[in-house]
């Protein structure tokens, strides 16, 4: 913990952003991913997050990941008998995962962790003004 909170705060913001990230880059990594059966199928994740009131400053509020969760969204089901993974009938299972709208929440957490980097750089150069102050 820091003596100003306000990097705790911003430090969460950047932590939250990351775990954004990885989560996103995992269901865009398994997009394409098949399996033979539903319960096989990579499941989504998404990260929940939760605000939590900072203990130095209670008018601070700092973001902390409470969990990851799989999405509930059933796997897609296509025929392709000639597939090495098909099932009996010959379908495949694909996870629900739409490129489109994950590219666009990645877009958004890097904006977000932009934004964080920022907020710790303002902050650094107010504390640095700060104890320059009556030199």
């Amino acid at each position: 913990m820091s003596n100003l909170p306000i990097f705790d705060v911003a430090g969460s913001a950047l932590h939250a952003q990351s775990v954004r990230l990885s989560t996103i880059a995992s269901n865009l990594a398994n997009a394409d991913s098949v399996a033979g059966s539903a319960e096989a199928t990579y499941k989504p994740i998404e990260p929940i997050f939760q605000a939590q009131q900072s203990r130095q400053d209670p008018s601070l509020t700092s973001v902390n990941v409470k969990e990851i969760t799989t999405t509930n969204e059933p796997p897609i089901r296509r025929y392709e008998p000639g597939h090495p993974l098909a099932d009996a009938d010959g379908y495949v299972f694909s996870p629900d995962v739409d490129p489109v709208s994950q590219m666009v929440n990645m877009i958004s957490a890097s904006r977000n962790y932009q934004a964080g980097v920022e907020m710790l750089n303002t902050a650094k150069e107010l504390a640095l003004a700060t104890l320059t102050m009556g030199r």
